[in-house]
């Protein structure tokens, strides 16, 4: 052996070794294509696998980026397409069955392609892509170029196919979508062009689909404002509200599954639902087939719902999940279903081959069948998959070309390593984790999830048997290792325990024992000499804070030798005895094994990339032993890896995440061979088994699901040599022991059902057991693991031996116990002082300690969570306190009254917040700015009014009066102008906008604002009211509370039986008492501590102990009581109560008393019949206080009821203004909203016009473009034509030295075409494949013209020459004629690429004018939404107050459209009629005075006698006036010495008065000159804009005028110009006719007032005041 040498030249020793794939196993999980008629591929992991279906070879094509993509297959052109699967994909051409690369696609894919399809003729591929871009894209495979591509954001799409018929079709369908896409071509230009199917309903039901865009069946409210689409009132404006649709109109609809193509180019469509649908691709019409009820189904359902679609003549074959193949035959629109084949199993796919002689079916698993038609049997296995994925694998006994696979599901297949051929296989029946085969013997084990081992007999491969098995532990099986001579066979769970158990079938698969180690095992590593006689076990699991444990231990080969003391009775192996030692790495290790020489370690890092090996301690210690690197090699190998030995020792086996296999020297780590067998993108390598002689390797995919067979390419002499020679040395060694358990396999009774070890009979080991025994007492039908069987032995051991002892023991505890019972009895009978606590008596303190703290626990974990409860409760009462309660300026709450059953409710009020009064303080200050502004203007229109117009003093009067008439009006409108009473509150509605001017948007926001302060002045001024109402309430309880106090005292002393009735507050008027909790609340008692009960009592002896000593010290007060009863003096009240005691003697008959008895007697009655007297007074006098303070009681709180009654009514009143003023915000807030949707739909047509003109402008710029290659084209076309007609024309020119004749003859041939003799094709093969003869392509035609021209070189031999023909002559001839053939070929390709250009620009003009139309179809809109939103902004809605009763309907017929009615003022109609009154009242004026001018004499004779009788009135006071006395101003003049001094100071008061209203004049003018200055320079501001917007006026009328010319020139308007003139010339004429009419109204008007006026000079009416 070569362990160990070193190597000295190691790049000479490992030159030249690579390694090769021999085979891949894999199973389809995408769809199966076929190749070729004979071939069939499907991709799995790294590779696309082919096989052939005659001879069942397979064929790998390996991809070197990773794993495959999607795989698309040409049968014509037998190439195959598939896409690598990472960033930025690239599509790959192999040709098959060459498999050469012929073209590599680059695109501009971020991530994956989802799907890729060719075109059944030509050179066209179709790959779609998901996420981000969905992309669809059509490439010419054989140039590597895109041709065209388009983007679909978000559309996902699972299957996709071209039309057979037609390669310019596509279809792509998902679970929601159907859609047909048309490849449009223009010579080289390729367009697609994308049309969705609209689906039917869940029940086959075809929606009807309405026009979002522009909806026509709208109704018109005429009371609401117009009625929009759902997308404006939504506010969308973008393209989201092109499709937008709200939840309750978006119903269920089909969900397609799979789609085919038909021969006339239409579409059958199979559904979940179990509908059968057909598809016109020309229409998009949509039809649901009807099923036709024949046969009955296997499962009796009426409907199949079909996973996939396959066309056949006259129908379509389709597939369920029930395994049942069925065929559809389609009628019409109805179709019969026929069952055609069972398979058993879920098909997943369905695929005809090129010739339709036969059917490949998929299964779900990825097993494949193919059903020949005509054939016996039909149905053949071509693939079978395995149950599950693979999990491990292992070689079979060193001689033997097998090995073994286990998958998930328990399945064990037996495989040839040549070609992977299945001999047999092995169901379990139970999830499997492991795999092992013995070097020793022709056994293999596995190891299962619940914790079994199964052990197979495998000498015969055919017939594999399961042998014995073995129940280790309750815990999975993760890892099962042999040594490298099969001695022993460790087992790993995952609890951590590694079971030692002998690896031969002779000793029946002894368990020696199992040993502890960390949960987690990673790897299990072994190192087994033959020339040793131990087997070193290396164990490696991880270690918190980045750590990893490697624990060592030996196990000598002559175990079964040894005595069982080797492991303790629970069947744990002692450390000592396996030399157990525990080793710790600063790193995380995901793999390491162990060097064969039994000094090193060899690991692979997990978190840097890095293998090093670590030198194991010659020294043995004690506890843990920290290892450092002792070397350390970097790899290029990513992710956690796993390390493996050759069986030589000689070599690491490395794999990894990143899917790579490194071969490694183990001296020098380094790697001396490298295969990718799988990527990243699967995670990597999962397992890895190289064989004894190191010949072949096997290697597993993580996720994949690809096994891969590796075998070397090439291996140096030396490396070769070294492994056979070990390998030869091992059999050799191992060869009588492989011979020897062959043997007992071969020829032992051995069976699966034989128990693991014999059991003891039960009444050999009957014991006496008592009631601790019986609780290991266990059901015998139940299997116990071989742990729990030791452990119960060791248990069943230990209650044998020491079952005497445990009954003494407790013998000794039941007489303690009956000793401490009576000295506990004895104890309560002593005294208390004596008394000894139960504690004490307790014998076991730790265990009553333990119990103390277990209920503690108990009790701290039950307060916690009860503290928790609360808390949350306290949380939420928080919350809702201080939404409801604490956030509240006024809380809620109720006042009743005390006889009546009224209640008033205040209005709860929050606090306004600080956004809300700033809103308010902008609104009131610019509504204040207008008011001001408003009140300058008309001053300045007054002032400019009185400096141009005269008028008369009278007049001016009368216009100041009616201005100030007009400002009290504008000022204050009246309460059915408002809409509301909210001036009944006193709410100032000065700054309100009439409802008749609201009609911008910032007016209406503000009236808002406003009525919501307006509201909330109103609910403070009733809520100011109702406090002050309940101030009163509590005054008058109080004052009930205090008259009651004197009328207890009253029916007290009358003893009388009345209850005295006292009113209080209810919980509805005080709110508050539901957040506090009163103690007679609560029904449960309050728990008390222990300290906090004795807190109490000494609190309550010590306030007692001083109450006494109080009492004690004042004797004076015990002194009154004892003597007087308490009082000093005798009070009123206590007459009623007063006795007069009688005298002693009155005991003795009355016959005996003395003389001076019978006076005491006397007085005694005397004072008797005065007290009675003095009583009855009392008793009247307190039953008419009782009754005046009932009374007095009554009336007030009947005055409260009186007066919140009132409050009542007010309260109704308060609701019914704030329910007005919130319908006024109500109608505001609407019209707002119906301003937005307006603005909305508005902004979405803009939006959708500019989409539409640039579209407009695309296709446009499209119909340019394809005109002018059609002009091109055409040219060469014309110049084709032009040369084929002169080649024609010239032939007789050509040939004109020769004889007419012959001329002739040469032209008949010149004219003469060969036959091109078609393929044909076998009858069979035409009625079997249902599109028949398809369309032929670009390379079908290049073929044709090759054929021709091979046509042609059979026309143009020698032996065609007509005789006597000159033979130079020929040769010119077929030059000649051929140059016509070529051009005639070259003619009828530009024909038809002509007829296509000609078909495009149709197209493209058919787009162009659709355009045009939706664009006219839009301005029609905006002009249509515009005249609506005038109109809404025009008929505003108003609330007007109506007294009740003034408006009276018959039959109450509410009309509720006025369209041709006006609302007007009422003011005008009230101005009108008072003036109509003022001038009926001149006239009967002028009537009067007309009527009494002769009574004017005398008048005038009575004035002139009243005048003199005045006269003489006048003299008489005159001589009055002279006999006056002195004024007091005289008087003050007189008596006043500083008169003169007051005087002045009177005049300086009044100069300083004058001084201040002229100083305030002057500022008044100052100010009145600056706004006429600052009015002048906006004047002058607005002259200079004026005059720049005419300078650009004139501008643009220049560039207007230079455009009409333009257009005038070019003859061609746009539409929107002519839509824009014929609305000018109706603006103009409509302006023209209402001129004409307002001109015609005022003659009519001045006609009528004229008629009016002759009228009532006529006939005077009389109207009465």
């Amino acid at each position: 052996m070569a362990q160990g040498r070193e190597r000295e030249d190691a790049s000479t020793h490992f030159a030249n070794a690579s390694l090769s794939v021999r085979w891949v196993q894999g199973f389809p999980s995408q769809n199966v294509h076929f190749v070729n008629d004979q071939t069939i591929c499907y991709p799995s992991g790294n590779y696309v696998i082919f096989i052939n279906l005659e001879t069942k070879k397979k064929t790998v094509l390996q991809c070197i980026n990773g794993i495959v993509g999607v795989v698309a297959t040409n049968v014509p052109g037998e190439v195959v397409a598939f896409s690598d699967r990472r960033l930025k994909p690239i599509i790959y051409i192999y040709s098959f069955p060459a498999l050469s690369r012929k073209n590599k696609l680059k695109g501009n894919i971020l991530l994956d392609y989802t799907l890729l399809c060719f075109s059944y003729c030509g050179t066209y591929l179709a790959s779609y892509s998901s996420l981000p871009e969905f992309e669809l894209a059509l490439w010419n495979w054989e140039s590597g170029v895109i041709l065209c591509k388009k983007s679909n954001p978000g559309m996902d799409v699972s299957q996709m196919s071209f039309n057979p018929m037609n390669w310019h079709q596509m279809c792509l369908s998902s679970s929601s979508i159907v859609s047909v896409w048309t490849i449009e071509r223009s010579n080289q230009d390729h367009h697609f062009k994308m049309r969705l199917v609209k689906l039917p309903l869940e029940d086959g039901s075809l929606a009807s689909e309405t026009d979002l865009l522009f909806p026509t069946s709208l109704s018109k409210n005429l009371i609401y404002g117009p009625v929009l689409p759902l997308s404006a009132i939504a506010g969308l404006v973008g393209e989201e509200a092109e499709t937008f649709r709200p939840k309750d109109d978006i119903y269920p609809l089909l969900h397609p599954t799979m789609h085919c193509w038909t021969p006339s180019s239409d579409l059958y469509v199979g559904c979940e639902e179990g509908h059968f649908l057909t598809i016109n691709t020309e229409t998009l019409k949509v039809t649901v087939l009807q099923k036709v009820e024949e046969i009955s189904l296997l499962d009796g359902g009426p409907l199949i719902s079909p996973l996939t679609l396959v066309y056949q003549k006259d129908g379509v074959l389709t597939s369920g999940i029930d395994g049942m193949i069925y065929s559809f035959i389609v009628k019409d629109s109805k179709y019969q279903v026929k069952n055609f084949v069972e398979v058993d199993v879920p098909v997943a796919n369905l695929v005809f081959s090129p010739s339709y002689k036969m059917l490949l079916i998929q299964t779900d698993k990825g097993t494949v069948y193919t059903y020949t038609f005509g054939a016996e049997p039909a149905l053949d296995k071509v693939l079978e998959a395995c149950d599950g994925q693979v999990q491990a694998m292992d070689f079979i006994t060193p001689g033997s070309k097998y090995f073994l696979t286990l998958t998930n599901s328990g399945e064990v297949s037996i495989l040839w390593i040549e070609d992977c051929t299945c001999a047999s296989k092995v169901l379990l029946g139970t999830p499997a984790t492991t795999l092992a085969c013995s070097p020793s013997s022709w056994s293999a084990v596995v190891g299962t999830v619940d914790g079994y081992l199964y052990f197979l007999d495998i000498h015969n491969v055919e017939a594999p048997r399961v042998i014995h098995t073995l129940f280790l532990s309750e815990s999975p099986v993760k890892i099962l290792t042999y040594d490298q001579r099969g001695v022993f066979l460790l087992a790993g769970t995952v609890e951590g325990n590694i079971f030692v158990i002998d690896a031969r079938p002779s000793r029946s698969f002894k368990i020696f024992g199992y040993t502890e180690t960390n949960k987690d095992i990673l790897q299990i590593s072994t190192a087994s000499l033959p020339a040793s006689d131990v087997v070193e076990v290396l164990v490696l699991s991880p270690l918190p804070e980045l750590r990893s444990r490697l624990e060592y231990f030996a196990l000598p080969t002559r175990l079964t030798a040894v005595p069982s003391t080797i492991s303790d009775e629970r069947g744990r192996l002692m450390d000592s005895f396996i030399h157990k030692f525990l080793y710790e790495v600063e790193h995380p290790l995901s793999s390491a094994v162990l060097g064969f020489e039994g000094d090193k370690i060899y690991g692979f890092c997990s978190q840097v990339p890095y293998i090093c090996s670590y030198l194991i301690p010659e020294k043995n210690h004690v506890g843990v032993c920290v290892l450092k690197p002792h070397q350390k090699v970097q790899t290029k190998q990513y992710g956690s890896g796993m390390i493996s030995m050759s069986s030589h020792g000689l070599w690491l086996l490395t794999i990894a995440k990143c899917g790579f296999l490194c071969v490694r020297d183990i001296f020098s780590l380094e790697t001396f061979a490298r295969c990718r067998s799988h990527s990243h993108q699967g995670h990597g390598i999962q397992y890895i088994k190289m064989s004894m002689d190191g010949q072949h390797i096997l290697v597993n995919g993580k996720d994949d699901g690809t096994l891969v067979y590796l075998k070397w390419k090439r291996l140096g002499a030396n490396l070769a040599n070294e492994i056979i020679e070990h390998y030869q040395q091992l059999i050799a060694s191992l060869s009588k022991t492989v011979e020897k358990e062959n043997e007992y396999l071969v020829t032992s009774g051995v069976s699966q059902d034989v128990k693991q070890e014999e059991e003891p009979t039960e009444s050999s080991r009957k014991l006496s057991l008592d009631s601790s025994q019986e609780e290991l007492a266990i059901h015998s039908d139940k299997k116990i693991s071989w742990i729990q069987q030791k452990s119960k032995e060791a248990i069943k051991n230990e209650v044998r031996l020491f079952s005497q002892k445990r009954k003494e023991i407790k013998r000794g505890i039941k007489e303690l116990s009956r000793t401490i019972m009576g000295m506990m009895e004895e104890n309560e009978k002593v005294e208390p002082i004596a008394q000894l606590e139960e504690q004490e008596f307790c014998l076991d303190l730790e265990e009553l300690e333990r119990l103390h703290d277990e209920s503690e626990e108990e009790v701290a974990k039950i307060r916690k969570d009860v503290e928790m409860h609360n808390l949350a409760k306290s949380y939420l009462t928080e919350l809702i306190r201080e939404e409801c309660w604490n956030s509240m300026a006024v809380r809620g709450r109720a006042l009743k009254c005390f006889h009546i059953p009224y209640v008033v409710e205040n209005f709860p009020m929050k606090a306004r917040t600080e956004e809300e009064l700033q809103q308010l303080n902008r609104v009131l200050q610019q509504k204040k700015t207008e008011a001001e502004c408003l009140k300058l203007r008309k001053e300045i229109v007054e002032v400019q009014s009185s400096a141009t117009m005269l008028k008369t003093h009278h007049d001016e009067d009368e216009e100041e009066e009616e201005d100030e008439e007009n400002v009290i009006k504008d000022t204050s409108l009246p309460n059915y102008m408002l809409g509301s009473l909210s001036t009944d509150f006193g709410a100032d509605t000065s700054l309100l906008t009439s409802q008749l001017e609201l009609h911008s948007r910032e007016e209406k926001i503000n009236q808002i604002i406003l009525l919501k302060d307006i509201i909330y002045n109103v609910k403070k001024a009733f809520n100011s009211e109702f406090d002050a109402a309940y101030k009163q309430k509590e005054i008058e309880i109080a004052r009930v509370k205090e008259r009651n106090v004197r009328i207890e005292e009253i029916i007290t002393d009358l003893e009388l039986e009345e209850k005295v009735w006292q009113p209080v507050f209810e919980d509805c008027e005080k709110p508050e008492r539901a957040l506090v909790v009163e103690d007679d609340e609560i029904s449960f008692q309050k728990h008390l501590a222990p300290w906090q009960k004795s807190k109490t009592e000494m609190t309550t002896a010590f306030e007692m102990e001083q109450q006494q000593q109080a009492l004690a010290s004042e004797a004076r007060q015990r002194g009154l009581m004892d003597m007087m009863g308490g009082v000093l003096e005798v009070k009123k009240e206590d007459i009623l109560r007063m006795v007069i005691p009688q005298p002693a003697f009155m005991i003795k008959s009355d016959a005996l008393w003395s003389e001076e008895e019978r006076k005491q007697f006397k007085e005694y009655e005397k004072k008797v019949k005065e007290l009675n007297e003095e009583r009855d007074k009392y008793r009247k006098s307190l039953e008419t206080e009782l009754k005046k303070l009932q009374n007095s009681i009554q009336e007030s709180t009947q005055n409260f009821d009186e007066h919140l009654k009132r409050l009542f009514e007010r309260r109704v009143k308060a609701e019914m203004v704030v329910n007005q003023e919130e319908l006024k915000i109500n109608n505001l807030v609407f019209s707002l909203l119906l301003d937005e949707e307006l603005s909305s739909r508005e902004q979405f047509l803009n939006n959708y016009l500019l989409k539409k003109q640039e579209e407009k402008s695309k296709t446009a710029e499209a119909i340019h473009k394809a005109r002018g290659d059609l002009d091109v084209f055409k040219e060469h076309h014309d110049n084709l034509v032009a040369e084929d007609k002169i080649l024609d024309r010239s032939f007789k020119k050509e040939f004109s030295d020769i004889s007419g004749h012959q001329v002739d003859i040469l032209y008949k041939l010149f004219k003469r075409r060969p036959r091109i003799h078609k393929q044909k094709t076998h009858a069979d093969v035409n009625s079997l494949v249902p599109y028949g003869e398809r369309a032929g392509s670009g390379k079908l035609n290049k073929e044709n013209f090759t054929q021709l021209m091979k046509a042609m070189d059979e026309l143009d031999n020698i032996s065609n020459m007509p005789e006597g023909l000159d033979p130079f002559v020929w040769e010119h001839f077929c030059t000649t004629r051929r140059a016509k053939v070529e051009n005639e070929y070259k003619v009828k390709q530009k024909a038809a690429g002509l007829q296509e250009m000609t078909t495009f620009l149709r197209r493209r003009v058919e787009d162009d004018e659709a355009v045009q139309h939706e664009i006219e179809k839009v301005f029609q809109e905006l002009l249509r939404l515009q005249e609506e939103k005038v109109r809404f902004q025009v008929n505003l809605t108003i609330q007007i107050l109506l007294k009740q009763g003034q408006v009276e309907l018959e039959n109450f017929q509410l009309i509720l459209e006025y369209s041709d009615a006006i609302l007007i003022n009422k003011n005008i109609i009230e101005d009108l009629n008072s003036v109509i009154r003022a001038q009926g009242q001149k006239k009967v004026a002028s009537m009067m005075e007309s009527k009494e001018v002769h009574k004017g004499i005398y008048q005038i004779e009575w004035e002139h006698k009243k005048m003199e009788m005045e006269m003489e009135d006048l003299n008489q006071k005159a001589w009055d006036i002279q006999m006056l006395f002195f004024s007091r101003d005289r008087q003050k003049y007189l008596n006043e010495p500083n008169y003169e001094s007051l005087i002045a100071i009177q005049i300086g008061i009044m100069e300083q008065t004058i001084n201040c209203i002229d100083k305030t004049h002057r500022k008044n003018v100052e100010n009145c000159k600056k706004l006429l200055k600052k009015l002048a320079r906006y004047n002058n501001q607005k002259d200079i804009a004026n005059y720049m917007l005419s300078c650009n006026l004139r501008e643009e009328l220049v560039a207007v005028s230079e455009r009409q010319d333009i257009c005038n020139e070019m003859g061609a308007k746009l539409t929107c110009e002519k839509i824009a003139k014929e609305q000018y010339e109706n603006l103009l004429k409509r302006q023209k006719l209402t001129k004409i009419s307002k001109q015609q109204a005022e003659q009519i008007s001045i006609l009528q007032a004229e008629v009016e006026r002759l009228r009532m000079k006529t006939f005077p009416a009389l109207v009465p005041m």
